[in-house]
């Protein structure tokens, strides 16, 4: 559909924004702007999370991109626009909703999975707006926005025609060229070409995850063969795991197992949202009849697959809960065979590997996804992306949801093949109202931790003060001081995460209480008088002595009770 024709202004200038999602992967959040400079009406596309570690993050449950500079513009934002149901471009909604209070669309499936997410967050679920696919346009301020199908690993996706009067805009959102999908809408390559007849493409903000993959992505549909051979031939009871949210995988090995003979289970709670959401959606029908597990421990090991979630060693998920033994009353032994139907995301390879050895020493046969026979990706690769540069000849290309690497490799494709292209990560603010891309400042972005059930910001100190705790130690040192100033008995110490002793055996505790007491002792008038003063003091002691004694300098808490006359 044409846009309407709305003449830009002289000063007004069109602007991108990523808060998260370019740099790393995971956690989107775009922010494209058009008006005058610092009064731009904006729109927000996609609210993604990503997953902690316990490196970075310990104790952590998501991630998310600190949104402040939107929520200092509120009375600017528009809409929130999201492009498919994948939680590192919906997840945060639940969670950072109530802070924007816009309106968000998305297509059928990825509204009924926000609106779940909504529901559990005792938020309101009419938030959310079902659009449909191009032709139809959502008016957001100056921007006009269709939903543009395309193949990826979840149902539904899109990516976003955005018009404005400085231009045709086009988001890639999360793509493949896949021409049979299984389920979900094909790729087309007259779509796109379409698109690009309407009206020139001023820029394309690129998916470059697989930009250093050198051969054409292969399609869902060739998985199918190897999947059902290979649990023909197995004996024993099948596991198959894939990620919860590729539902084309789910039907294909649900497929696979029934047509050797077996009765499928599905085991997690994510997976069978993704079941459940599709077929409320309409876009999963016929998917194979399927058991409960209360159903499958009834069955016959050689006649049952199991079709599970954690793919990427998931503690709680139903794969690392088998590989520590029962769940649910099944259990995996020796002689049956467990096939990741999925790549291990980078960071991710100690807690697959946990799983795969708890599995080996069982006994299981472990099938990982063999070079691409397994598994197929969600994204373009190089010669795709190549190809949709092609399609739609944007006069430049800004790369995104990649690592800074992927972005600069990106570009590179682009200059070859005569694109204007730049890096843009988190906090770039690019002006694109001219021919080519250029910086118009710079944000300082972050992120926020959802901590339990509260949001921690990064500069709050929570999470640094978590790690130094997990790396250093701790120790509280109490000392009771009278009126008069003086102790009342010796400091005394609890330790942490901490040897209990030192060096030459000594117990570490007992050397702190005494070198503390000698210095409590001597101490003048004017530190014992002086809760400052005399705090520090015995935090220098504790870090000599540990780092003497243990080779530490662990985190100290000193509690300083005063007596007084009454």
């Amino acid at each position: 559909m044409a846009p309407t024709k709305t003449a830009a202004k002289p000063g007004e200038r069109l602007i991108y924004l990523p808060l998260g999602g370019a740099g790393e992967i995971g956690m989107n959040a775009y922010v494209y702007g058009y008006g005058f400079p610092g009064k731009e009406r904006l729109i927000l596309v996609d609210l993604g999370v990503a997953f902690p570690d316990m490196d970075s993050s310990p104790g952590v449950d998501l991630i998310m991109a600190d949104i402040s500079w939107l929520t200092a513009r509120l009375d600017r934002l528009e809409a929130i626009f999201i492009t498919h149901g994948h939680e590192d471009h919906l997840g945060g909604l639940p969670h950072l909703w109530s802070q924007l209070k816009k309106p968000v669309y998305a297509r059928a499936f990825t509204a009924t999975l926000g609106r779940l997410k909504m529901e559990e967050a005792g938020l309101a679920r009419d938030a959310i707006r079902t659009v449909k696919p191009r032709p139809e346009v959502i008016t957001a301020g100056p921007f006009e926005v269709q939903f543009i199908p395309v193949s990826h690993s979840i149902p539904e996706s899109a990516a976003l025609v955005i018009d404005t009067p400085a231009g045709r805009i086009v988001h890639s959102g999360d793509f493949k060229v896949d021409r049979n999908p299984i389920v979900g809408e094909p790729w087309d390559d007259a779509v796109f070409e379409a698109i690009a007849a309407e009206r020139p493409i001023k820029a394309l903000m690129c998916d470059s995850t697989n930009v250093f993959s050198p051969l054409p992505g292969r399609s869902e549909s060739t998985l199918g063969v190897p999947l059902a051979e290979l649990i023909a031939s197995c004996s024993g009871m099948v596991v198959a795991t894939t990620f919860a949210s590729n539902v084309a995988r789910l039907k294909t090995l649900a497929e696979a197992g029934r047509a050797a003979g077996r009765t499928v289970c599905l085991l997690g709670r994510a997976m069978k949202r993704m079941i459940l959401a599709g077929e409320e959606s309409g876009v999963l029908q016929g998917f194979p009849r399927h058991v409960s597990p209360e159903d499958a421990v009834e069955v016959s090991r050689k006649n049952l697959m199991l079709i599970v979630t954690g793919s990427q060693g998931e503690r709680r998920a139903a794969s690392a809960q088998l590989a520590r033994g029962k769940y649910l009353g099944l259990e995996m032994k020796e002689g049956d065979t467990f096939l990741f139907s999925s790549r291990t995301i980078p960071g991710n390879e100690r807690d697959v590997l946990k799983v795969v050895n708890a599995f080996s020493e069982k006994g299981v046969n472990i099938v990982d996804e063999q070079g691409g026979k397994y598994h197929v990706s969600g994204h373009a690769n190089r010669p795709d992306l190549e190809h949709i540069h092609r399609l739609l000849l944007p006069d430049m290309v800004v790369p995104m949801h990649g690592e800074h690497r992927h972005l600069r490799e990106h570009v590179k494709v682009a200059n070859e093949a005569g694109i204007a292209a730049i890096v843009a990560t988190n906090g770039t603010m690019l002006n694109l109202t001219g021919e080519v891309p250029v910086v118009a400042e710079r944000v300082e972005t972050g992120r926020i931790y959802l901590d339990g059930t509260a949001l921690v910001g990064a500069l709050d100190g929570v999470i640094r003060d978590r790690i130094r705790l997990a790396l250093n130690g701790h120790i509280t040192v109490t000392l009771i001081v009278d009126e008069d100033g003086e102790a009342l008995g010796e400091p005394w110490v609890d330790t942490m995460g901490l040897p209990p002793t030192g060096r030459g055996g000594r117990d570490l505790a007992e050397t702190l209480e005494g070198d503390l007491g000698e210095f409590v002792a001597g101490a003048g008038r004017k530190v014992m008088a002086d809760d400052d003063k005399l705090e520090e003091a015995l935090k220098r002691v504790v870090r000599q002595v540990t780092m003497e004694e243990i080779g530490k300098k662990p985190e100290v808490i000193v509690v300083i009770s005063r007596l007084s006359a009454e």
